[in-house]
């Protein structure tokens, strides 16, 4: 239950950043939301950073999944790194409320947070500086070179999110792989990159985290909110659960949302109802399918 309701208070911070900012959150805004008392929010999280560092935590996860496994498969440097870009622009235009909490909202947090984004900045310059062993210009580039790509993709990132109206990212790639590549690869290679077209990329944010191959999120015709895994979360927890269960365990208050989800998680079979063929009138018995059990598995916040 403790993970359910982390889940909850997790997903309560995401949105209350996304709507006022880190400087404004409080923890009675992120209890009211996620609907859990404050004794419980101070049984889970020492105070609203750690809260937040949390919520940036579970971001940071997300994205990594996605970037280490696209680098991974490339044939080279050049094409890991693209193939990662490409998916990490992707994931920020389908999930804007997570990038901006990386990206605009972190660097307002505290001192955990701090230490923690530059842990990430570290890790991410640390993928790029693997460009040096693929340079034949002559003139090795330093580390720093790495260090100032890394703040400079940022700083166009930090710009396009706070935009009120904003193209797609992901038509970023071919001039933030420009920038890339420029100083290990030469000018030939960053012309060549704006040439390219952006590829078609499907996100992928759980399959690395399956001890199998499975891919449960192969095929699927929705996006994952943070309500939807706290909703399976939940039912994986509560098998046989009825919607009224579902709905404040975790924290929908509206019992047409919950109704209209169970619905669309049924008809993706991710769940089903047990409850069906049963006389009209009896309460709705969920339960998660084998594939909505691995995407839960996938998808369920870092504890």
């Amino acid at each position: 239950m403790t993970a359910i309701q982390r889940g909850r208070i997790v997903a309560a911070a995401v949105e209350t950043v996304e709507d006022l900012g880190y400087a404004r959150m409080t923890v009675a805004q992120i209890i009211g939301r996620a609907r859990v008392s404050r004794k419980t929010f101070y049984e889970i999280f020492t105070d609203r950073e750690d809260c937040f560092l949390a919520a940036f935590d579970h971001a940071v996860a997300q994205a990594s999944l996605i970037s280490r496994a696209a680098f991974e498969s490339g044939s080279c440097w050049q094409t890991g790194v693209r193939s990662a870009l490409a998916q990490l622009l992707q994931f920020i235009d389908q999930e804007p409320g997570l990038a901006r909490l990386l990206v605009v909202q972190a660097p307002a947090a505290g001192g955990r947070v701090q230490a923690r984004r530059r842990e990430v900045l570290d890790e991410l310059a640390a993928f790029i500086d693997r460009g040096r062993c693929t340079t034949d210009l002559g003139v090795e580039p330093t580390q720093l070179v790495a260090e100032g790509i890394v703040g400079a993709v940022f700083t166009v990132l930090h710009r396009r999110l706070l935009a009120v109206e904003r193209e797609p990212l992901a038509e970023l790639l071919g001039p933030l792989m420009s920038i890339i590549v420029l100083p290990y690869l030469g000018a030939e290679d960053a012309r060549r990159e704006l040439r390219m077209r952006a590829p078609e990329v499907r996100l992928d944010t759980a399959s690395s985290r399956l001890a199998s191959s499975r891919d449960p999120l192969e095929g699927l015709a929705m996006r994952l909110t943070h309500r939807t895994v706290v909703v399976l979360m939940y039912i994986a927890s509560h098998p046989g659960a009825s919607n009224r269960e579902i709905a404040e365990g975790s924290g929908i208050i509206d019992p047409g949302q919950t109704s209209k989800l169970l619905s669309k998680l049924a008809g993706l079979g991710l769940t089903e109802n047990l409850a069906e063929g049963r006389q009209n009138g009896g309460a709705n018995a969920w339960r998660l399918t084998p594939r909505g059990a691995d995407l839960e598995r996938a998808t369920r916040p870092l504890a």
